[in-house]
């Protein structure tokens, strides 16, 4: 007969996930929807990756894009939005999520003289590839609240890894 107490699993746990965490290095953070937090993405990602020993670029324009069409086009009052940083094999990939549900965001074509609007056109150029995907609202069963919208981008296979 095996018995185990609560601390075992506990233990048994914490061991499975340290040894995820080993395999597939990841960072996520929840930031404020303002311009602080958008600049607190890109500065956060950079030291992430440089723990990680990777370059920051292109990831840092990147991260600056997501963050900042997160708290531009993405945001809620009162809600924030999450960076996080997945390096999965060769792959780095980069999540923004934001909690407006009702647009997804999608590529334009400004008008020659305008000051915004190419935001997504500099992801695509950049980004091995790039999406955009519904996910039901986190700890939440409020249908009225909608799904919250988290972009990514992978930089190409061959990226440094640590």
């Amino acid at each position: 007969m095996c018995s185990a107490t609560l601390s075992d699993v506990n233990q048994e746990i914490a061991d499975l996930t340290a040894e995820q965490s080993v395999q597939f290095p990841n960072f996520s953070v929840l930031l404020s929807s303002t311009r602080r937090g958008a600049r607190l993405a890109r500065l956060l990602a950079q030291a992430q990756l440089r723990r990680w020993g990777l370059p920051t670029e292109p990831a840092n324009l990147l991260v600056a894009e997501l963050a900042a069409n997160a708290i531009t086009h993405g945001r809620v009052p009162g809600r924030d939005f999450r960076l996080t940083l997945h390096l999965i094999g060769d792959t780095l990939r980069i999540e923004v999520t934001d909690t407006r549900g009702d647009r997804l965001p999608a590529p334009q074509q400004p008008a020659s003289d305008a000051e915004s609007g190419r935001g997504l056109l500099l992801v695509a150029a950049l980004a091995d590839r790039w999406g955009v995907a519904d996910r039901p609202p986190a700890g939440s069963s409020n249908p009225d609240r909608g799904p919250d919208h988290r972009g990514r981008t992978d930089l190409p296979d061959g990226y440094p890894r640590p």
